[in-house]
């Protein structure tokens, strides 16, 4: 009988017992949420530990080159997928320009030269090795005349152009001399004589493109002149020209014009360049010189130097009948006019022609426009011979496109596509926030990583460029911004180009269409949340690790889940790397992922080492 009462009295206590523990646990939780909140006297100790994780510079992460102190630290964490080196084969590996699967493809047209990407089953997912002896490249200006043999060992072209002073083997580096083939004498002549027509020197022109660079000398020296030139030139022959570009410090992608549209938007550029590019430009019926057109902001310049210009002087050396290169210059004269462009000047070796800011100033209408009312949608889009429509004006003065202001002015006011309402959602007062946040943004970086905005960092990759605002938050000549606006997101390029920045479009789930070790820095803001249901996250990391150099940085900021998945791919690829919270505190959802490639080489021997 005892026994039973004991037994229905802890039946009683029982319920209690649970109720009691429940209540504490709920007084507890609201307890913690209330001095997290800033709201309580007691949170001093809450906000203490908070500030020591604040965008500081991180104990663990070292951003200075440290090549022969290299340390890897055992985590207690399951292990990662680890990602294997791949054979110092790769070494320049360009997944949508190797020279193999181009041989597969046509030659008309430059067919075999555009890009042409493995399949899912053909991707490499291995980590592309550095070459032995690979040295972080000279800091910028130096970068400009100097690079280490070691980084790019290849000595063609010191033989073949050494007359026109392109690049010099000196010891264990190559200097570049500033020539070029119409040039050989220096950029800087060039340039100067240019000047005399073109308002180079006022902020007036910000935004070139060099069709055919070579070693981009015409765009390395236009930097000091405040002149952004975007530059391309094929995989070919001319063994790593674009490669030689990037490691000067110069913009460069691989790129050819062939049958595909160029990867920028229309009335990108405030000036255009042929220096004896051999683009054949009245073929097709004059396409090429159409696609340059769509690219050529209204009032901009084209030049063009080498054949058939000065035709007279050159026709034995370039052997071609007088008669044939007169009438190849007859050509493109009738197509310049068509397209609305008035020849500026014609001296020795240098033709410029200036296109009319409206077709109100055209001396001839056009009959054969483009029927296409996007100019800008070109991702992977055929051209056509068809001149790209002016947009419409009000009046004869009225700059077609909309009147852009000098650099560095135009870096901030609202661009003529934001002032027109061509971009949905996108006004004046969402650009003005948008600017702060980013100034924001990037303030941070430099509390994590005090190196942004030195000569370190020279180029600089912003993988989901928006707006432009990361890239226009760093402004400065110590670096530049490749703003990359995938072909799944908001067309917003032409802003990107209007501000005076330079990009091209693009999608990550194919390779870039560069060189490996390229960028000092990559930025990714939202991008994997962008991609996560498009393509393999896995493949995007690796082509971030490919063309990033070693002991180059990432900042990858996005929501904390996805940054979950990309931290454990992270964590198999010789990346050492830590999540960081929002600048406004660990309740906001979205983190910040901060990462340093290791610094490693290949090696015959056993596919990698740490180099002694």
């Amino acid at each position: 009988m005892g026994s039973k009462n004991n037994i229905s009295s802890q039946r009683a206590r029982r319920p209690l017992s649970i109720f009691a523990v429940i209540g504490l646990c709920c007084f507890f939780y609201l307890l913690g949420a209330w001095q997290r909140s800033g709201s309580g006297k007691g949170d001093s100790f809450a906000l203490k530990a908070i500030k020591q994780t604040e965008c500081t510079i991180l104990p663990n992460l070292r951003f200075e080159s440290h090549h022969n102190d290299i340390e890897i630290v055992e985590s207690s964490e399951p292990k990662a997928k680890v990602f294997k080196p791949c054979g110092v084969k790769y070494t320049d590996y360009t997944p949508c320009q190797e020279q193999d699967q181009a041989m597969k493809f046509p030659r008309e047209n430059m067919i075999y030269r555009e890009r042409h990407c493995p399949s899912e089953e053909e991707k490499l997912r291995c980590l592309i090795p550095a070459p032995k002896g690979y040295t972080t490249p000279f800091p910028w200006p130096k970068s400009r005349d100097y690079a280490y043999y070691a980084n790019i060992p290849y000595k063609s072209l010191t033989v073949e152009k050494a007359v026109q002073n392109w690049v010099q083997f000196q010891g264990n580096v190559f200097k570049f001399p500033g020539g070029g083939t119409m040039f050989p004498q220096g950029a800087d002549a060039y340039i100067d004589e240019l000047a005399t027509v073109i308002p180079i020197a006022d902020g007036s022109v910000r935004t070139a493109l060099d069709t055919g660079c070579g070693v981009a000398s015409w765009g390395a020296y236009l930097l000091k002149r405040n002149v952004l030139a975007m530059s391309f030139a094929p995989k070919d022959n001319h063994e790593a020209q674009v490669q030689f570009a990037l490691e000067r410090g110069v913009p460069a992608v691989i790129g050819v014009l062939g049958t595909i549209h160029l990867p920028y938007p229309s009335r990108a550029f405030d000036m255009a360049q042929c220096s004896r590019c051999l683009i054949p430009w009245t073929s097709n019926d004059g396409m090429y010189l159409m696609e340059v057109d769509r690219v050529l902001r209204p009032g901009g310049y084209w030049i063009l130097s080498g054949p058939p210009i000065n035709w007279k002087t050159y026709y034995q050396t370039w052997k071609r009948s007088k008669e044939d290169l007169k009438a190849e210059q007859r050509s493109i004269e009738e197509l310049a006019e068509s397209l609305c462009w008035e020849k500026k000047y014609e001296k020795g070796d240098i033709a410029i022609w200036r296109k009319k800011i409206n077709v109100e100033s055209c001396k001839k209408k056009s009959v054969n426009l483009c029927k296409s009312d996007n100019p800008d949608d070109v991702w992977y889009k055929k051209m056509k011979a068809c001149k790209t429509p002016f947009p419409e004006v009000t009046s004869k003065s009225e700059v077609a496109g909309g009147e852009l202001k000098k650099f560095p002015a135009r870096l901030f006011a609202v661009p003529p596509r934001i002032a027109k309402g061509s971009i949905p959602g996108v006004t004046a007062e969402f650009y003005h926030e948008d600017n702060k946040l980013w100034k924001k943004h990037v303030n941070s970086y430099k509390r994590i990583n005090k190196l942004i905005g030195s000569t370190r960092y020279r180029n600089i990759m912003d993988m989901n460029a928006g707006l432009g605002g990361f890239a226009a938050a760093l402004e400065c000549q110590k670096s530049w911004v490749m703003n990359v606006v995938p072909s799944v997101a908001e067309n917003t390029l032409g802003i990107i180009y209007e501000r005076g920045l330079i990009g091209i479009y693009h999608d990550w789930c194919e390779g870039f269409s560069t060189y490996p070790r390229t960028y000092d820095l990559i930025h990714a803001n939202g991008l994997f949340s962008l991609y996560q249901d498009k393509c393999n996250l896995e493949d995007i990391l690796l082509e971030m690790d490919r063309i990033l150099r070693p002991e180059g940085a990432v900042i990858i900021r996005d929501e904390v889940d996805v940054l979950n998945r990309v931290g454990k791919i992270v964590g198999g690829m010789r990346w050492d790397a830590k999540m960081m919270d929002h600048e406004d505190g660990p309740l906001v959802p979205e983190k910040i992922l901060v990462a340093v490639k290791q610094y490693w080489v290949g090696s015959s021997g056993n596919s990698t080492s740490s180099e002694e």
